[in-house]
């Protein structure tokens, strides 16, 4: 039986790591799939990196699109980026009746209702494990593994330049601009770190998996998104006093309760950061790396661990995928799992709730004056707004003797009723500075 013939587009860090472990590991995956996968073409606009890594194994172009109009090649692996020529490439494949591999949640995200419904119309596979986490294997589990379930909520550690970030801040007492600087001379943060460390490129990963585990369409544009750039040590070193370290998740969670602002619920999708018990398994993965947590009505809770980045483990997915394609290829379209788990007529028009309906319990750190009545003042205007305390933890601020940081923890709360009683707290003259609020998620 011939090769599978495969031409990559974009042979940078994940690139080069595909053509390395697909050499590297050939026997065992021909083992695998039952017939030789072969890169045999690889386009990149430096020839010369190209031809440094392939050597004559594959034959190099300069051009993307000389690789989609070859028609030898049967699976083309998209790995350049972004939402404006990757789009445009990933299309033109699957028009040309290519299976497509790609690791780019950017533009699945924005994207992937046109994508996918095009790969459909043409009968052909969009994979993209790596798209998710690196080379933890996610959206398997989600679409196939827990198919089963009735997925209750999925939370994530699914980007690891933050979990570096918040693990310098909390270990050594950075604060957030010299964990940063930490972070980019290491390499885990890019030159402009902007979509890391403002929530954005966990929340591209947060919208696929929700998209999966609930069977909606991808809907970045509803996501809430909140980075970690405003936090600060003292709130990281007061959480874990109070037994609680402080992660940037991605969390999606099913709400089926008429709180949830319209009858028959809606789909909590948000990244922030968030206080989680010290004893939670994924509130010790520390460094780069990556974990999500399933919630499953039959299963329980499951916990992925891994490189969430990285040339050979973000490689392993997408050799993953070719894999599967291969075993797929001759498959009757219709008997492929879905893209999205579901199937693409069973998709449900579930509304993302807006961040003023979720539900959660909070952190707040005030800085107030130090004299009598103050913590009644405040406990006042959240009870007024049917908000429990669960904790009150008062320090030293060290901005003067005159003044007092006030840490109070709650029990869950619709977060528009905390908004309001923010609002009203910030107006009160014994108030000294902006109130720090952060999200507290139990995952349990």
């Amino acid at each position: 039986m011939k090769p599978i013939q495969v031409g990559l587009l974009g042979i940078g860090t994940v690139g080069s790591g595909t053509f390395k472990v697909l050499q590297r590991n050939q026997a065992e995956i021909r083992r695998r799939a039952g017939r030789e996968i072969a890169i045999t073409m690889v386009a990149d606009l430096d020839e010369a990196r190209a031809r440094a890594v392939v050597g004559d194994a594959a034959r190099v172009v300069g051009d993307a699109r000389a690789v989609i109009a070859d028609p030898a090649i049967d699976i083309v692996i998209e790995l350049i980026g972004g939402y404006g020529i990757a789009k445009a490439l990933v299309l033109e494949a699957i028009e040309a009746g290519k299976h497509v591999v790609t690791a780019n949640k950017a533009l699945l995200a924005v994207h992937g209702s046109e994508i996918f419904a095009a790969a459909r119309r043409k009968g052909v596979i969009v994979a993209f494990e790596a798209a998710v986490a690196g080379g933890i294997p996610i959206i398997k589990a989600l679409r196939e593994g827990l198919t089963a379930n009735r997925i209750e909520w999925v939370a994530g550690i699914i980007n690891g330049t933050t979990n570096f970030i918040l693990s310098e801040m909390r270990a050594k007492g950075l604060d957030f601009a010299q964990a940063l600087a930490q972070a980019q001379a290491l390499g885990y943060a890019e030159a402009d770190p902007s979509f890391d460390i403002q929530g954005v490129d966990a929340a591209h990963k947060a919208t696929i998996m929700s998209a999966i585990a609930f069977g909606i369409p991808v809907q970045f544009e509803r996501a809430y998104v909140e980075g970690i750039t405003a936090l600060q040590a003292a709130d990281i070193r007061y959480a874990e006093q109070l037994g609680y370290r402080i992660k940037l998740l991605g969390i999606t969670r099913r709400r089926d309760d008429l709180a949830a602002g319209a009858a028959g619920g809606g789909i909590e999708l948000r990244v922030h950061p968030a206080l989680v018990p010290a004893q939670r398994l994924i509130a010790n993965v520390e460094g780069p790396m990556n974990a999500v947590v399933v919630q499953g009505d039959a299963v329980g809770t499951t916990l992925y661990y891994g490189k969430g980045a990285g040339s050979e483990p973000t490689a392993s997915a997408v050799i993953a995928d070719l894999v599967d394609i291969t075993r797929l290829h001759t498959a009757d379209p219709h008997h492929r799992v879905p893209h999205l788990a579901f199937q693409p007529g069973s998709l449900a028009d579930t509304p993302i709730l807006p961040i003023e309906d979720v539900v959660t319990s909070f952190y707040l750190r005030l800085v107030v004056a130090d004299e009598a009545g103050v913590l009644a003042r405040i406990t006042g205007i959240l009870a007024e707004h049917d908000i429990s305390i669960d904790a009150v933890l008062q320090r030293e601020s060290g901005e003067g003797e005159d003044q007092t940081d006030l840490i109070i923890l709650t029990h869950d709360t619709v977060e528009g009723r905390m908004n309001k009683a923010l609002a009203l707290m910030q107006a009160l003259p014994t108030v000294l500075a902006p109130i720090v609020r952060i999200r507290k998620e139990e995952l349990s």
